[in-house]
């Protein structure tokens, strides 16, 4: 589903005329295959968040390939980029990334309305996904009205309301206390088994890395197949 071939970032810094090029990222092949969730694990600072971004399109890389389901996607321009995102990725964030002003069945509707779905469609969706979720008990509460656990159910819901292939998780479970981690981890997982969703994780924590199908390690720059400890 994913297929990465020779990619290489870095990061000018310095003065105009006397930039100096950091590499980030170094010689990246990287593959993810339908309905595998793979994680990436590196120490931050490692180039981990870059590539995320790279992959979903924020970012293009300064040289390689990207392509999903056979669409190079690193060549597209910011409209065509942002286009793909809305019809086939999926993103869960650290820090959540709620909208304070809209409650918690809004913040889940919302990228349907960025797609045009009819209100009667987008409704029927939500509650139905947010009963999925455990979430229909707090369909009318805020963010600042949640836990770090409801806000993050919030945040896979929203992630998943486009019935997109394919999820992004950036440290989705850095901001919760152990036990609120293990029971978002076993969503994921249930998620990924029941829907086929393809996930792609980055996080810092070995033991949450390891939930996934298979794990790469991320290491100044360069990316390995297997476990942090071997690769550093």
């Amino acid at each position: 589903m994913i297929r990465v071939m020779n990619l290489s970032h870095s990061f000018k810094i310095g003065k105009k005329g006397k930039e100096k090029n950091i590499p980030v990222l170094k010689d990246i092949d990287f593959e993810v295959y339908k309905g595998e969730m793979v994680s990436i694990v590196g120490k931050s600072g490692s180039g981990k968040s870059t590539f995320l971004h790279i992959l979903a399109g924020f970012m293009v890389p300064e040289r390689g390939k990207i392509l999903v389901n056979g669409i190079e996607t690193s060549t597209f321009k910011e409209a065509e980029s942002a286009a793909f995102r809305l019809e086939n990725y999926g993103f869960i964030f650290q820090n959540f990334q709620l909208m304070p002003g809209l409650n918690a069945f809004e913040n889940i509707e919302l990228p349907l309305k960025l797609q045009g779905i009819h209100a009667e469609e987008r409704k029927r969706k939500v509650e139905k996904l947010m009963n999925e979720v455990g979430l229909s008990h707090v369909a009318d509460h805020y963010p600042n009205e949640l836990s770090g656990g409801q806000q993050q159910r919030v945040s896979i819901a929203r992630a998943l309301i486009t019935d997109p292939p394919i999820i992004f998780a950036d440290e989705p479970t850095g901001s919760l206390d152990s036990e609120t981690e293990q029971d978002v981890l076993l969503l994921i997982q249930s998620l990924n088994k029941t829907r086929g969703i393809t996930f792609v994780m980055i996080t810092h924590d070995e033991e949450v890395a390891q939930t996934a199908h298979r794990v790469y390690s991320m290491h100044d720059g360069q990316l390995m197949e297997g476990s942090a400890e071997r690769a550093i």
